[in-house]
Formats: structure tokens, sequence, C-alpha cells
């Protein structure tokens, strides 16, 4: 039996949304030493001969190969530092074949993020990336974020994808470097080069949310289907893979862009706490 895809809506009222959003803030805020955004290297400092544990990712190879000997980088850690989310409002984030959709989570996963950002003294903005002309500068306002939260949350569900335009307009207005967290389907093939040059200078994070249907409907046979967005049909098969999530991992750590796989049917909470944590020691994030 095929699994049907529909569009629900967020279950949730306002003041318990508000509530999780607090609690996963907390849950990924370990306190000043233990930052998830500590250790994300956005200002360099110098560099050192490299030892024992240090990230292959912070080796400075121009440095290496003058001396012949390895050399990491080392940062400087600015606490106002921006970030900023990079939200994905597009139709296809909205549909689902399951109670919760890859929107309603992206949304929670914002609201979580930046009350962390901001227990951290980063300032945090808002870049919707769908129809939507949504841009929010950033703040280290509360209120701020639960009013964009709750704008986000009336959605219409009609809008094209727009993460690569966003980006590339995002790009030049950015006078420092910032952090920038995308969450997305992936559904727009622009957005690849788009990220790839962004990460050249920001601190960037990919977070790709995928319905599981999305990943093929096992024994479906041959069947049409058309993309939420586009309106373009197309023929799939139940042993297809419709997202290609190593692709876009090995793409974009290329880029030196940590990328996250958050299929909606498993458990997301734990994967992000464990993701960001990660990145703290250098290490990629990658899923």
């Amino acid at each position: 039996m095929r699994r049907q895809v529909t569009i629900p809506r967020d279950p949730q009222d306002a003041r318990q949304f508000e509530v999780d959003a607090k609690r996963l803030g907390d849950s990924l805020n370990f306190g000043q030493d233990e930052s998830i955004f500590h250790g994300s290297g956005l200002e360099y400092a110098q560099s050192r001969l490299y030892a024992p544990g240090d990230p292959v990712k912070s080796i400075d190879w121009r440095v290496s190969a003058r001396t012949g000997k390895l050399f990491v980088k080392e940062f400087h850690e600015s606490r106002q530092i921006p970030v900023y989310l990079l939200m994905d409002t597009s139709a296809s984030m909205c549909l689902s074949s399951i109670p919760l959709s890859k929107y309603a989570w992206a949304v929670r996963i914002a609201a979580g993020i930046a009350l962390a950002a901001q227990a951290d003294m980063k300032p945090v903005g808002l870049l919707g990336c769908g129809q939507r002309e949504l841009r929010v500068e950033p703040s280290l306002s509360r209120n701020r974020v639960f009013a964009w939260t709750s704008q986000l949350r009336s959605h219409g569900f009609l809008e094209d994808t727009s993460l690569a335009t966003r980006a590339r307009e995002l790009a030049p207005t950015l006078k420092q470097k910032a952090m920038l967290i995308v969450l997305s389907d992936l559904h727009d093939a622009g957005a690849l080069s788009a990220l790839q040059v962004l990460g050249q200078k920001h601190d960037c994070v990919v977070l790709h949310l995928q319905d599981p249907a999305e990943s093929g409907l096992t024994g479906a046979g041959i069947f049409r289907g058309m993309e939420a967005e586009s309106g373009q049909s197309f023929v799939g098969h139940g042993r297809r893979k419709w997202v290609q999530s190593e692709g876009w991992k090995s793409e974009l750590n290329r880029f030196q862009i940590d990328y996250l796989h958050l299929p909606t049917n498993e458990p997301i909470l734990l994967k992000l706490k464990q993701f960001f944590k990660s990145r703290r020691s250098g290490l990629n994030g990658a899923r």
C-alpha cells in the first residue's frame, strides 16, 4: 500500500511551541565553556605546529608547504559573531507522509538554535528562502525570535524555493564573518554552488531534512509524481532514492561546510545535539 503524502498542520499551540523551543535551546547550550557555537574558527589568529589529535580540516596547507612541517590554524572567538538561519519555506518542505512535516521540524529546530545562540551572546537573524520577503536582522532579543517563529508557523504552503537566490543575495550584505545555518530539504538544484561560495568566507552548516517518502516507496513499482514547487512531473519507482544525501555531504564538505542529514522519521534532537557538540572539537559533523 502506498504512503499518502499530505500537508499536516503543526499540532502545537503557541504556548507549547515556546516551551519546547526553550527546552531545545537549553539542551543545545552546554554552558559557556562548552557552547555549540565555540570552536567554529571564525577569526584567524595564528598558525602553530600540528599536534596529534588536531583536526585535519584545521591544517594550514600554505604554511605547511612553505616550511615542510605540518601547521594548523588557530582562531580568535568573537562572542558577537552573528548567526543567520536560512529557513527554506517552500512547498516541498510542507509535504509529509508522517504527522510532523519537514517544515514543522525546521521551525522548531530554528527556534531552539536561536535561543541557544542568544544564550551564548550571539545575535541571531533569519532569512526566509521561499517567495516571501522575510529577513530579520541579527538580535539578542528572545521576543524577536518568537515573533518570527510565529510568522513562520503561519504558512500558505504554496511557495517556490529560493534558497540559491537568497544565499547569493545574502553574501555581499555580510560585513563580517558569520555563522550560517541552512534548514532545507535541498530541492533547489542551484543551492550547492551558492552555498559553496558562502562557505569560503563564513562558518556554514547545512541541516538537510528528509521525509521518509523521499527515500523511495518500497514495493511501489513505477509511478508518476509531481514536484511540489515547480509542478514538474517525474517518473519514479520503489528502488530509487530521490534525495542523495551522500552527494550533498561530500560536495559540501569539500568547501568546509558541515552537513547533517535529518530524516524526519528518526530521532532528530539527539542527533542534532551530538552534531553540534562534535563541531566544538573540530570534528566534521557530517552524518
